[in-house]
């Protein structure tokens, strides 16, 4: 059996081939639907039995973000940096981590989502030093997570972008925050120290709980269109943990 998604521009379908080849390249832990056929307006992938995450399954989704993560760097992404677009094969490329966040805080400011002081601070968030190291972000929220016998999976490879280590992991819980209410504390600690090992055995430094709630209030403004949509009942701002009850 198949799953069909049909793609608006050419442009979109065939980034989306080449995203998938990528992650399988340099992400090979990171488990993702075979594409079984490639047509003119669509790509029909191989289906998968599962359900989408649940805050219960942010530890093991952590896990292979982190394993996928430190592959891609290693193999890859070490060359990077989080303000220059990455080439890919055949003219592709992962767009760079700060100038689509930018352009897209810009637009929520014009539409009133987001004040000035809001704006000044994403964009001290979205400050990148040329050693910052780079992982991807794949658009990690609760429903591009399919939870299978075998482990998680991930859907959804149009979004695909250059970002620092843990902003991906941040997306899943601040969505599964916004989706099902407060989450218990431990659900960010435990699931920030399984993402963190498979990058301290690759040798990259630890992502801080401090940088980790940054990415979280990013997110925060990056969603704030969305919210009352897809499931996202509940505010940021009423259900982010305080950071003293990480400690």
């Amino acid at each position: 059996m198949t799953f069909s998604k049909p793609y608006a521009t050419r442009e979109a379908l065939e980034q989306t081939i080449a995203h998938h080849a990528w992650l399988n390249e340099h992400a090979g832990s990171l488990r993702l639907p075979a594409i079984r056929t490639v047509r003119a307006d669509g790509i029909d992938f191989a289906s998968i039995e599962g359900r989408h995450a649940r805050f219960t399954d942010a530890p093991a989704v952590a896990t292979v973000l982190g394993r996928a993560h430190a592959a891609a760097w290693k193999g890859d992404l070490h060359r990077a940096l989080l303000t220059t677009a990455h080439p890919l094969a055949h003219g592709h490329e992962l767009p760079d981590f700060v100038s689509p966040r930018i352009a897209a805080l810009r637009r929520h400011r014009a539409a009133g989502l987001v004040n000035a002081h809001q704006m000044t601070a994403a964009q001290s968030l979205l400050a990148a030093s040329p050693a910052t190291p780079v992982a991807f972000y794949k658009d990690t929220n609760l429903r591009n997570v399919l939870i299978t016998a075998d482990g998680p999976v991930m859907v959804d490879l149009g979004d695909l972008t250059l970002a620092p280590f843990g902003y991906d992991l941040a997306k899943l819980l601040v969505t599964l925050a916004m989706t099902y209410g407060p989450l218990p504390p431990a659900t960010f600690t435990t699931s920030l120290a399984c993402y963190n090992q498979p990058l301290l055995g690759a040798g990259l430094p630890p992502v801080t709980i401090g940088r980790f709630l940054g990415h979280a209030e990013l997110h925060h403004l990056l969603t704030l269109p969305y919210l009352g949509k897809s499931g996202y009942r509940h505010p940021w701002p009423t259900v982010r943990p305080r950071p003293e009850d990480l400690t």
